[in-house]
């Protein structure tokens, strides 16, 4: 029985340690267990969502340009006497920055005494200009009333040459009756029918007539002597009068040049003295004093150098992101964006949006038409209406911003695959007229 038992104890002894031979060891089941469920996660997260995205990184700016940071430049040269304000002062519209002052102390006065003379010069340009004027009606008139008498002298001339014509007319019909007076008396002399004393009569009748006609014609000739030299008198006054008036309308062209060209200079001096009157300056809009950019007292400045950059108050708020040129064909306006601010608490899971914590949603508003010269494109975002930003007094202008700009929803596993074979994001093209979106 012992011998039994013994044999017994030995086999099962040695299934025992054949047993424990061919048993896998712990470490590797440990292992093996591991490795599958790593597989499993692995399986499943390929086929978990993904968030396509496009990260950028910028600043925060106001959306209007003429309600972001600028200068305030000195309107004249001279130098800065008083600051009204410091670094950080809130100004409203209108409110008294600085006052300026020149180097000579009296040239207001000497502009006014020169903007006088000036004065003085056009008004004794006006008054000649009208004077002159005055000149040229007169002589107008006188044009008129001289041809008006010089025709009036030519017509009574004409009647005379009229008149004397018509004398010689009858005066030759005189002595041609006279000769044949003649004619008839020496006829009747030779028959006896009467004296010689007629015939003699006869005679001297034909020499009166004959004179007659030779004083007739000495009369036309001089009435129509006269009548040419009162049209030539005529034509003299004309052209002296007319000559007159044209010297006249260059002395008034003259006098009005000059008047010209003093209201042009009274126009720069006015200018001169409006810019050297304008001692204080004044804020252009209402925001914060950020910088002063010029020393009080003996620094001298040029108009047109910078005083001081005024950061205008605004809550029109955007921010100003610049992507790499290699990703700007993937975006369009109106595509969503998560955003982060600087200093605001965030936990941003690129791939999941929806469970980032600190992060606000934006649209993209502006795509610029070029780079920046690096290569980089801005893109302009507009807060989000259903994802409010922080208040102005948390975000202001200047805060460093990063950015996703959200694309399309892929699986982790096409992503993965993605990525190791360099392939662009997946972007589906923007449906045809869709609001906010490009074509």
């Amino acid at each position: 029985m012992s011998a039994q038992t013994d044999t017994a104890t030995l086999v099962s002894t040695g299934q025992r340690a054949a047993a424990l031979l061919v048993r896998t060891p712990r470490a590797l089941r440990v292992l093996s267990r591991l490795l599958g469920t790593l597989f499993v996660l692995l399986v499943a997260l390929g086929f978990a969502p993904w968030q396509q995205s496009v990260d950028g990184t910028g600043r925060v700016v106001a959306f209007a340009p003429l309600e972001r940071q600028q200068e305030v430049d000195a309107p004249i040269e001279g130098r800065v006497t008083r600051w009204y304000v410091r670094e950080g002062s809130l100004v409203k519209k209108g409110d008294l920055l600085l006052e300026l002052t020149d180097n000579d102390p009296d040239i207001l006065q000497r502009l006014e005494e020169e903007r006088r003379a000036l004065m003085a010069r056009k008004d004794a340009a006006v008054a000649r200009a009208t004077s002159i004027q005055s000149r040229q009606r007169a002589l107008d008139s006188s044009r008129t009333a001289g041809i008006r008498g010089a025709e009036s002298r030519i017509a009574m001339a004409k009647e005379r040459s009229k008149a004397a014509k018509q004398t010689v007319d009858a005066a030759r019909g005189a002595m041609e009756t006279a000769r044949l007076n003649i004619e008839r008396q020496k006829q009747l002399f030779e028959q006896g029918l009467t004296s010689q004393r007629n015939v003699e009569v006869a005679q001297l009748e034909a020499l009166r007539t004959a004179t007659e006609v030779e004083r007739a014609l000495a009369t036309l000739q001089a009435a129509e002597g006269e009548a040419l030299a009162l049209q030539a008198d005529r034509a003299r006054v004309e052209h002296d009068l007319t000559a007159a008036i044209d010297d006249a309308h260059a002395a008034e062209a003259s006098a009005l040049s000059e008047e010209a060209s003093a209201a042009a200079e009274l126009a720069r001096l006015e200018v001169r003295l409006a810019r050297q009157s304008t001692m204080e300056v004044k804020a252009p809009i209402e925001g914060t004093v950020l910088r002063l950019l010029s020393a009080q007292g003996n620094a001298f400045v040029k108009a047109g150098d910078g005083l001081l950059v005024l950061v205008p108050d605004t809550e029109d708020r955007a921010v100003e992101l610049w992507v790499a040129g290699n990703d700007m064909p993937l975006l369009s306006n109106g595509r969503d964006v998560r955003l982060q601010f600087e200093g605001w608490p965030a936990v941003q899971f690129t791939g999941w949006p929806s469970v980032a914590v600190g992060t606000f949603g934006g649209k993209v508003a502006l795509i610029d038409s070029t780079d920046d010269g690096s290569g980089r494109f801005r893109i302009v975002i507009r807060p989000d209406q259903r994802d409010p930003w922080p208040t102005g007094a948390y975000l202001r202008q200047g805060v460093r911003v990063n950015g996703w700009v959200l694309l399309e929803s892929v699986t982790l596993g096409y992503e993965l695959w993605r990525r190791f074979n360099g392939f662009p994001p997946t972007v589906k093209p923007p449906s045809a007229g869709a609001p906010g979106k490009d074509k």
